[in-house]
């Protein structure tokens, strides 16, 4: 379990914040899911009997609970509310949606490895003929996410079906097809990993190459051909007749807590000046200058800036190298001339000195 402090939740409701604004654009409904949901529909989804094992579960008024390890089967809950038309499809649902697994003691590993962690979970349910178009904006969305955080090295695997699977062997062949296809149109080379998908469907698997070569599985885009009728899901085709939408699991980050643990390691800390928790500290030399350096906090505040105050009685040096080894992007030092002027001495952490820049710009 994690125990968020201060920069580190500010690092996590920017991702987030970043991953919610692509949401909007990509066309998602955002929802949130019960973290307590009967034993029955786990049983109806296959959960139970293939995933059993890591989840928590509970007993009220004689029923039995399940702390969701997953959140597609609340997903398909909202899609049958009401009658669906093939008018309404593709319909894309979006949740950061917090889970629970009862994963072994011995393979938790901090913010990489967790009992408890939020993922940025979505599903589209659309038609046959809307399944490829779906699956090439997904990859599409997730290679333009993993490249705003710095991610250029990126892997493709395509895992296929599993020895133990749901589903008709048509209907495999439709949706491995969509994956490959997918993947060649954009010219992405990629390993097929035979009998490694889910047991309901195949999917993408994707890799980041961090700054040191060290190889991250993070996302995945699953082709679910089963969970939708096996909960009931239907709309209303074209001719009339009722039939089960194509469910297409994606979760590009994976999990948040893990994501950010991965952004962690690549920099070293030295997160992108978007991405720090602390964008900026401005630092007085004496006494003096404190309430001038709050001004200017105030200031950068109001310009959406991260900025945080160092007034303590230390020697401007100290506190260059003590916020240096913060990886704090911007140092800003404000001394006796920089009142006068009205301006900031700016330095950055890497310890290039860009010069006094007035507050006026």
């Amino acid at each position: 379990m994690v125990f968020w402090h201060r920069d580190g939740w500010t690092l996590y409701t920017v991702v987030e914040r970043y991953v919610r604004s692509l949401l909007r654009e990509y066309g998602y409904e955002e929802v949130q899911t019960p973290q307590l949901m009967d034993r029955s529909m786990w049983k109806r989804s296959g959960h139970w009997d293939k995933f059993r094992q890591h989840m928590f579960t509970t007993h009220i008024d004689d029923r039995d609970y399940v702390i969701k390890p997953m959140n597609c089967p609340g997903h398909v809950q909202i899609f049958n509310q009401g009658l669906k038309s093939y008018r309404d499809l593709p319909l894309r649902i979006a949740e950061f949606g917090l889970v629970h697994r009862n994963e072994p003691s011995g393979t938790l590993h901090g913010l990489l490895r967790a009992r408890r962690f939020t993922q940025d979970d979505a599903h589209v349910f659309c038609t046959q003929d809307q399944l490829r178009e779906e699956v090439a904006t997904l990859i599409d969305l997730t290679y333009r996410m993993y490249r705003d955080f710095g991610f250029e090295d990126i892997e493709v695997a395509l895992s296929t079906r599993p020895d133990e699977r749901v589903g008709e062997d048509v209907l495999w062949d439709v949706a491995e097809d969509a994956l490959a296809q997918a993947l060649v149109d954009k010219k992405i080379p990629y390993k097929v990993q035979k009998g490694e998908g889910a047991f309901y469907g195949p999917k993408h698997e994707f890799v980041l190459r961090d700054s040191i070569g060290r190889r991250w599985q993070c996302g995945t885009i699953q082709v679910d051909f089963s969970m939708p009728g096996r909960l009931g899901a239907r709309y209303i085709a074209e001719d009339g007749t009722k039939v089960v939408p194509v469910m297409i699991h994606r979760a590009i980050l994976g999990s948040l807590e893990r994501f950010i643990g991965i952004l962690l390691e690549d920099t070293e800390g030295r997160l992108p000046v978007w991405l720090a928790p602390i964008q900026a500290v401005i630092m007085n030399i004496t006494d003096q200058q404190a309430a001038y350096a709050i001004e200017v906090q105030k200031a950068l505040k109001k310009q959406g800036v991260r900025a945080e105050t160092d007034l303590r009685n230390e020697k401007i040096g100290y506190k260059i190298r003590h916020h240096t080894l913060r990886r704090i992007p911007y140092l800003l030092v404000v001394g006796g001339r920089e009142v006068a002027d009205n301006t900031i001495a700016v330095r950055t952490r890497e310890g290039r000195d860009l010069g006094a820049i007035s507050m006026n710009e």
